[in-house]
């Protein structure tokens, strides 16, 4: 598994192999960070349910100013450390917990994304109230951009304040992106 642009391009990411995780495809991936590049310099982001991390290393590849990945599974958190040392990112916080435990202590330090990524096992599917407890705690910025990747969920196009830009289906998987508006 590799980065596919931006300063980073052509590096791997550790952990393509870690039981429970299924990294996002790189067709599925270009196709994602096609919709989305106009909203990556400088922003700050969230990969929560992070696995290997895939999808924060891209950003941060094609100028996101920070990302925090946050994962339950302390193999995948593991492998994050050794990509992170491995690629000498400075701007990286790494959580091994829950992702309630997560939102709790982000929403504590008043902790705001630009860009969150939500692309929890699909045994979950529960996106919807994912997204609502990200409204609901004020963990996303005026403008900032959901990006769910999920598979048996059907997905409404709106969620509080939360509007639904984009929606593409790749084979059983979907991709929605949400903007946050006041």
């Amino acid at each position: 598994m590799r980065i596919i642009s931006g300063i980073y391009k052509g590096r791997t990411i550790h952990g393509y192999n870690i039981d429970g995780t299924r990294p996002t495809q790189e067709r599925i991936k270009e196709s994602l960070f096609g919709m989305i590049q106009s909203q990556l310099r400088n922003q700050i982001v969230l990969d929560l349910f992070a696995g290997t991390g895939n999808l924060g290393f891209e950003a941060l590849s094609n100028g996101s100013m920070a990302c925090i990945f946050v994962d339950v599974n302390p193999k995948c958190t593991e492998c994050i450390k050794k990509t992170v040392k491995s690629f000498q990112i400075p701007n990286a916080e790494i959580y091994t917990m829950d992702y309630k435990q997560a939102l709790d202590k982000f929403q504590k330090e008043k902790g705001k994304f630009d860009l969150i990524f939500l692309d929890p096992p699909y045994r979950y599917q529960n996106i919807e109230s994912i997204l609502e407890e990200l409204i609901e705690k004020e963990l996303v910025n005026i403008g900032g951009i959901i990006v769910c990747e999920y598979e048996e969920e059907e997905l409404e196009e709106e969620y509080l304040l939360l509007r639904r830009l984009k929606m593409k289906k790749y084979g059983s998987k979907k991709i929605s992106i949400y903007q946050y508006r006041k």
